[in-house]
């Protein structure tokens, strides 16, 4: 069964990304704000129903002590939305994926581990695409700049990387907070470290919707759910996700994660057939080099 929630993870993830795209305008200035509500409304209902079918003693002190982890997540996805109005998601997608090759390096820096030649090796493959890829962005057949001027061009592109490293922070404290012996969250045990660090991340994004749902109202910026369908079919997709995730890592984790890898390849393919999105040829090569990257990354990681 493992396959098939790791199959089914990979696709919910790619559609996800797709809605989030289809959702996103341009001229919508809170766009970014709107679908961070919707992520939030869907992910707090989830997490409530996770309380009720689940015997987890669920202490709410968990909020606040996975709070910076919960909010580097919620940052995160944030300045993808936010850069989704301006960029191709076909481009976001794969740079956005490299936040697991900052986590590696983050590592590195601050825990002093080593890693693999084969692991430096992958990485430096990702710079080469990320280097590519931003070199082509200042080049006249990209031509960014002429439509949304010098400075939002400059910012809707720095979106994917910030994206990248505030979301590799994350998972860089995640190692502290999924490691029993390390771990300050509260009535946690082998078998609900996971499900306790996730409802709390749950949680939290829920009230975060709440306070920009109440920012929105007093700025007068009509939100009306039933026009937001894209928005909510990219939350339930995301939120599924996690769900499967769980499920799909639980089995043969070594294998499962090279196959979750490749959702920015289903992203890129879901937006070119459905979105039309065209990017040019040396993008696709760097975009390319980069994919091959974080593919061999999670294959030598999984090992």
């Amino acid at each position: 069964m493992w396959l098939f929630f790791t199959i089914a993870t990979t696709l919910l993830w790619g559609v996800a990304e797709l809605f989030y795209k289809k959702g996103s305008h341009e001229n919508e200035k809170y766009g970014h704000l709107k679908v961070c509500i919707m992520v939030g409304a869907v992910m707090g209902i989830h997490a409530v129903f996770t309380l009720l079918t689940s015997d987890i003693s669920y202490d709410p002190i968990n909020l606040i002590k996975y709070l910076p982890v919960s909010l580097c997540y919620i940052l995160s996805m944030a300045c993808s939305f936010f850069g989704l109005r301006f960029i191709e998601e076909s481009l976001a997608d794969p740079i956005e994926n490299t936040a697991g090759a900052m986590c590696s390096i983050l590592c590195v820096v601050f825990l002093g581990e080593s890693i693999a030649p084969a692991v430096w090796f992958a990485i430096a493959v990702i710079v080469v695409g990320v280097v590519g890829v931003g070199y082509m962005e200042g080049s006249s057949d990209v031509n960014r700049k002429s439509k949304l001027g010098s400075k939002l061009a400059v910012i809707a592109f720095m979106m994917p990387f910030c994206y990248a490293l505030i979301d590799a922070f994350g998972s860089f404290l995640d190692i502290f907070f999924l490691g029993m012996e390390t771990s300050p969250l509260v009535g946690i045990t082998e078998e609900n470290i996971e499900l306790v660090a996730n409802v709390s991340y749950e949680l939290t994004f829920a009230i975060c919707g709440l306070i920009l749902f109440v920012f929105m109202k007093m700025k007068y910026v009509k939100f009306e759910a039933p026009k937001q369908k894209d928005k909510l079919v990219a939350a339930i997709c995301e939120t599924a996700g996690q769900l499967t995730y769980v499920y799909a890592m639980s089995g043969n984790g070594a294998i499962a994660a090279p196959i979750l890898s490749s959702v920015c390849v289903v992203s890129l393919l879901l937006s070119r057939i459905f979105l039309k999105e065209k990017l040019t040829k040396k993008q696709y090569v760097f975009i390319a080099i980069i994919i091959i990257g974080i593919l061999m990354l999670a294959v030598i990681e999984g090992e």
